[in-house]
């Protein structure tokens, strides 16, 4: 493959992925899954400590779980086993047939000695070549001189060396001891010399080994004594070794059995972790396409969620190098609250603290702490007024926080009054503390960048657009106060419909607010800045309705100098729709006194139709507002007729197409126009002259 031919095939991939959302979503999630693998894995990796025997240790370490110590078992385990005696078998055909070559001997003794026919020398003679025991003349001629009784009771008691002997075992090593010690027996009869040579040559001839190693029987019983020693633990909490101290084998081996090594994270450790880390992928991604489609369907915003989730990771990891306790997943679980949506943050929270499970060593003291800390974050960002409520949240978690920690040392029973013991929950205290303000604090310096970056319009950036002090706002009262009184009260028309409806009450008002700020290049040519000559009255209807509509173009123009959100552009373009500037169409019809036929598309403004549900409102609002100001004489039947009657008119003409209000969201959002309008623009009682400046010199006598 040349490479013109390898490009336009990495073309023709990129097109595939690019055009389908679900192989961008798949794309999206195994980068993702793939860097959090990684980042995970290194930072397992970085915990474990890198140790040899002989060389002094960096640092202090303490297990932090219970693991079995199998350094200490098997060294127990072989003192059991090596305490137990090796087994040998007993041979009791060992004695019975020396007690017949004792009992053969003495017969060819007796044999010999009552042959009388041979002289002195011959028997001699015949009796050592007889018993073949290396005997010699003086020994042989001893034996055949002596008396009966003497030749009984030296067997006799020979005979009770041996059973003696033989009955209590000879090993074979212990064989040249056994005779040694017949000897030693028979130095104590009370035979002559010779005689008792004899007999030590006799019993040396006849004692064998009877007790022979049994090796199986000796490995089973050492087994088991092995088997019967417990295994020792080694105890979370547990100083394994000290800064500075020397380390051993003994070290290395407790190390390695809780996993501290290096060299201790292995294949399976490798695979457990991703598979973990994949069962957390499914879960929230079935979380996302159940319950959360429209984000599910939005590749920027779950890449903002990965962005966020890394950001997290990366944090926790950097902050366990101090505590356990410092970890802030708090910091991500604010940021998904208010640039996503709190239902997200409250699943979120969960995964970040299995993550802060991982990287402590599964260590359940600091997963709660990540838990709790991420569960009143989410609930505490829910509804946010301004962007001091997220310090306010950072002073939430740090209380819980520290809440928690104290539990955790009183149910674990690791708080006492020792030195130890304060110290290390004090560390745990101020860390909770540091814990949640940090989190506070790094999403807030974090969230203008997020914003920007991927173009979102939080609360936070709304309730900033809501202040009055807002350039454009204060150039809106400076330039043209009626625009800017009358988008007040679309706001408060808007927001009260907005809540009725189950929109977005707040992106409502503020959308509200800069709806129609296009007006400040031309603010004389609109009836609520006029104070007097009307500039339309001058011009043709053609005209005006070209000056009238231009405002939306001028107003997007103003928003996008002054960097306003996307959507508060979108509300602007969108807040008229294309709908009929009926009033100078209705003067071109009199102008031209039916001569020529208008084209009603000469008249409408020449923008989309509200595509969101705030738009539309804005549209309703801005129409009934308008409407009813301009009535001579308003009172509450009559604007509840030209509120319905306008919104049957928008609604006719097309222009809520687009959005999803229903019948029913129309009928509540007309009775919430009507109540406040009513409340607004109602009759006022008019009060006689005489009266009203009675009153008022009444009121200045009891000032003075």
């Amino acid at each position: 493959m040349g490479f013109k031919e390898f490009f336009l095939w990495m073309a023709a991939k990129k097109r595939l992925i690019t055009e389908n959302p679900r192989r961008q979503r798949a794309l999206l999630a195994v980068i993702l899954y793939g860097f959090l693998l990684l980042v995970l894995h290194l930072s397992m990796v970085a915990a474990r400590v890198d140790l040899e025997v002989g060389r002094l240790s960096p640092r202090k370490i303490v297990a932090e779980w219970d693991a079995v110590d199998t350094y200490t078992t098997e060294l127990l385990r072989a003192e059991a086993a090596k305490a137990v005696a090796e087994s040998f078998d007993y041979d009791p055909t060992v004695l019975s047939r020396a007690q017949e070559r004792v009992d053969t001997f003495f017969n060819k003794v007796w044999t010999v000695k009552n042959e009388q026919e041979l002289d002195g020398a011959a028997r001699q003679e015949k009796l050592i070549a007889a018993t073949e025991i290396g005997l010699n003349q003086l020994q042989a001629a001893a034996l055949i001189e002596s008396r009966p009784e003497d030749l009984r009771e030296m067997q006799k008691q020979l005979l009770e060396v041996l059973t003696m002997l033989l009955e209590q075992g000879i090993k074979p090593e212990g064989l040249e001891t056994a005779r040694r010690q017949a000897v030693q027996e028979i130095s104590f009869f009370l035979f002559s010399h010779d005689q008792k040579r004899v007999l030590g040559h006799l019993s040396h001839a006849v004692i064998l080994p009877n007790m022979f190693y049994n090796a199986e029987a000796t490995n089973r019983a050492r087994e088991a004594a092995r088997q019967a020693v417990k295994q020792v633990l080694i105890l979370r909490g547990t100083e394994i070794v000290g800064e500075r101290e020397m380390v051993t084998e003994k070290h290395i081996a407790q190390l390695e059995a809780l996993g501290l090594l290096r060299e201790t994270i292995g294949y399976s450790a490798f695979f457990g972790l991703a598979l973990l880390l994949l069962v957390m992928f499914i879960i929230v991604g079935v979380y996302l396409f159940a319950f959360q489609q429209n984000l599910y369907a939005d590749m920027s915003r779950l890449t903002l969620l990965g962005l966020i989730v890394l950001i997290t990771l990366t944090f926790a990891i950097a902050a366990n190098y101090f505590s356990g306790y410092l970890v802030p997943t708090a910091m991500g679980v604010i940021l998904i609250a208010v640039l996503l949506n709190s239902s997200l943050a409250v699943l979120m929270s969960v995964v970040f603290a299995v993550f802060t499970a991982l990287i402590t060593g599964n260590d359940l003291r600091f997963m709660l702490v990540a838990l709790f800390g991420g569960l009143i974050a989410a609930y505490s960002t829910s509804q946010i007024s301004r962007r001091a409520s997220l310090t306010r949240t950072g002073f939430y978690v740090s209380a819980l926080n520290v809440l928690t920690v104290a539990g955790l040392f009183l149910y674990m029973g690791t708080l006492r009054m020792e030195f130890f013991s304060l110290r290390e929950f004090s560390v745990g205290i101020f860390a909770a503390i540091v814990n949640g303000l940090f989190s506070a604090i790094m999403a807030i310096g974090l969230l203008p960048y997020l914003e920007s970056s991927f173009r979102l319009t939080t609360a936070v950036s709304l309730l900033e657009l809501a202040n009055p002090n807002h350039p454009l706002l204060k150039k809106l009262l400076m330039t043209a106060p009626g625009t800017y009184h009358h988008s007040l009260v679309v706001a408060n028309l808007a927001e009260a419909a907005a809540e009725e409806v189950s929109a977005d009450p707040l992106l409502a008002r503020v959308g509200a607010f800069y709806h129609d700020i296009g007006k400040l290049k031309r603010p004389y040519f609109f009836i609520e800045n006029q104070l007097g000559e009307n500039p339309h009255e001058k011009i043709s209807p053609n005209l005006s309705t070209l000056i009238i509509t231009s405002h939306i173009k001028d107003g997007l123009e103003l928003a996008r100098r002054y960097r306003l959100p996307p959507v508060i552009q979108d509300i602007i373009v969108q807040h008229h729709g294309n709908s009929l500037v009926s009033y100078f169409y209705r003067q071109a019809e009199i102008s031209q006194n039916g001569k020529n036929q208008l084209c009603q598309d000469d008249f409408r403004y020449e923008a989309p139709l509200p595509q969101s549900k705030e738009a539309a409102i804005i549209l309703l609002a801005d129409s009934v507002e308008a409407a009813a100001r301009s009535m001579p004489k308003p009172f509450s039947g009559k604007i509840e007729g030209v509120v319905r009657k306008i919104v049957k008119e928008k609604l006719n003409d097309g222009q809520l197409s687009n959005c999803d209000l229903t019948l029913r969201d129309l009928d509540k959002m007309s009775i919430v126009f009507v109540k406040i309008l009513s409340g607004i623009y109602h009759t006022r009682i008019k009060y006689p002259e005489s009266e009203l400046k009675a009153e008022i010199e009444r009121g200045r006598k009891n000032g003075g």
